[in-house]
């Protein structure tokens, strides 16, 4: 596996400004800086949007080519079955990502629609849980490429 896109759902476009206390105070983009120079042999794209029908678009335009998805798909991750039935039908494997504990926040964001469909699920972990699952989908890829 040579590339691994990353997919961000609605808010987190806000990442250093929003809600500090939860989600830290650096932007996402100055967290992919360092995750391209972590993997420099792995080509990392990156797509966010607000909006839940650009995601199943982005799922189903990448999700046929030989790459792994990181997918935080925010508050969708707990009201979208267009999402899930996309993570369905495609080939690429999908990490579910979370930057808080979802666990350890309010009853609806504890139970999520997509997990079933991904190869794992990772949160809590701060901006850190993308780079843990970009280490699991290139894991996963030299396990069943040997």
């Amino acid at each position: 596996m040579k590339k691994v896109v990353i997919i961000n759902g609605p808010n987190l476009n806000l990442l250093g400004r929003r809600e500090p206390q939860v989600y830290g105070n650096v932007s996402f983009e100055s967290y992919l800086e360092k995750l391209r120079k972590d993997f420099p042999a792995t080509e990392i794209d990156y797509f966010q949007t607000n909006m839940e029908g650009e995601i199943v678009d982005a799922l189903q335009r990448h999700g046929f080519q030989d790459c792994g998805i990181v997918l935080n798909a925010a508050a969708y991750s707990h009201t979208s079955v267009a999402i899930l039935d996309a993570i369905k039908a495609i080939q690429a494997p999908v990490v579910e990502v979370h930057i808080s504990n979802i666990y350890s926040r309010e009853e609806f964001r504890r139970h999520s629609m997509l997990s079933a469909a991904c190869m794992g699920t990772i949160c809590g972990f701060g901006l850190q849980s993308y780079r843990l699952a970009i280490e699991a989908l290139l894991d996963e890829y030299d396990n069943t490429n040997r």
